[in-house]
């Protein structure tokens, strides 16, 4: 049996759809208030509590041979840090306790965010140092304190492998990623301003194919980075505008005004308990232009992300029937 934590994210539900295709048995513990669209119809059993709570992970992992902990609050927003701190950090302590009581093997699923940050236009790759003091923002740092405590626990003999991804987009993003919502809003023709800046971009099942691969074939302790290519916001615009056909150009604002406007967003969405597109961090992230190398993942387990096209096409085919789809969306523009 497989036991996930945090399966109903679009990380968590895309590796839960393709462990039940390789036939396996799956458990996972999420929020108790998530709906879990994303689950529905899939054979999964699905315990809601707290990643916290020890005694009830314990409960659910004394049955599970492997322990694939995704559980994280991703929230950028800076007045979210408690909360961040506490779910990322805790949580992960908690796993990482439980696992070596059970003598469980573990797949944690940290970010490259976790990494220091060199100069700009920095490859980087797993060598590179993690130091919370040189991470910026709430959820680099949270991830940063939680490999801290990967890497000790690693060393008193926890059998645990760590999987770093780039940005993740693809299909199945059901609670709408900050790059889902740039889809969205791109097939509403609600995309008026794009940033001047870039990131690595990864397919959601690409990274979770490599998860896989490394439950087996992943060495004991290391690290691991599963990305794609840097591509900007510009060029990820033209290739959606190539496969729809469209010819919409958002207007390209530099990183100075960015980081005004989205400093306003931020406050604004303090005030009203909304999530802006864009926040100062990603726009701080979108322009350190970083190139993350994923030579390591190659190399061991043959790990081959599929061209970026294949997946803004995927994306879109995907977003488009699910705006038809579901209650949450009234309007939808013409695609």
């Amino acid at each position: 049996m497989v036991f996930i934590t945090g399966g109903s994210g679009h990380l968590g539900n895309v590796l839960i759809r393709k462990l039940i295709c390789n036939g396996e048995k799956v458990v996972t513990l999420v929020h108790p208030s998530d709906k879990c669209e994303s689950l529905m119809d899939l054979d999964v059993k699905i315990i809601k509590g707290d990643v916290r709570d020890y005694n009830l992970v314990k409960n659910i992992a004394e049955d599970a041979d492997i322990i694939i902990h995704l559980a994280a609050i991703i929230s950028i927003l800076p007045w979210k840090k408690r909360q961040v701190f506490s779910v990322n950090i805790n949580g992960t302590k908690n796993i990482l306790n439980i696992g070596k009581r059970l003598n469980k093997k573990i797949i944690y699923v940290s970010s490259v965010h976790a990494f220091i940050e060199p100069k700009k236009g920095t490859t980087i790759d797993e060598s590179i140092e993690i130091n919370p003091k040189k991470t910026v923002g709430i959820y680099g740092k949270s991830k940063a304190f939680a490999a801290l405590e990967v890497l000790n626990a690693a060393k008193s003999g926890l059998d645990i492998i760590t999987i770093c991804p780039t940005g993740i987009i693809g299909p199945y993003d059901f609670k709408p990623s900050e790059m889902g919502k740039f889809f969205i809003h791109y097939l509403q023709g609600k995309l008026k301003y794009i940033i001047n800046g870039s990131f690595d971009f990864v397919d959601v099942r690409d990274v979770a194919n490599g998860i896989i691969k490394l439950i087996t074939h992943g060495k004991k302790s290391e690290f691991y980075i599963l990305g794609n290519e840097t591509i900007s916001i510009k060029r990820i615009v033209k290739l959606l505008n190539k496969i729809t056909g469209e010819k919409k150009s958002p207007k390209t604002i530099n990183s100075r005004f960015a980081y005004f406007i989205s400093w306003l967003a931020a406050t604004y969405g303090f005030f009203t308990n909304t999530k802006p597109l864009f926040t100062p961090y990603s726009i701080h992230t979108l322009t350190r232009n970083y190139k993350f190398s994923h030579k390591k993942a190659k190399k061991e387990i043959n790990y081959t992300p599929r061209p970026i096209e294949e997946t803004l096409f995927d994306t879109l085919e995907w977003f488009k029937n699910y705006l038809r789809n579901s209650l949450n969306f009234t309007y939808f523009h013409h695609v």
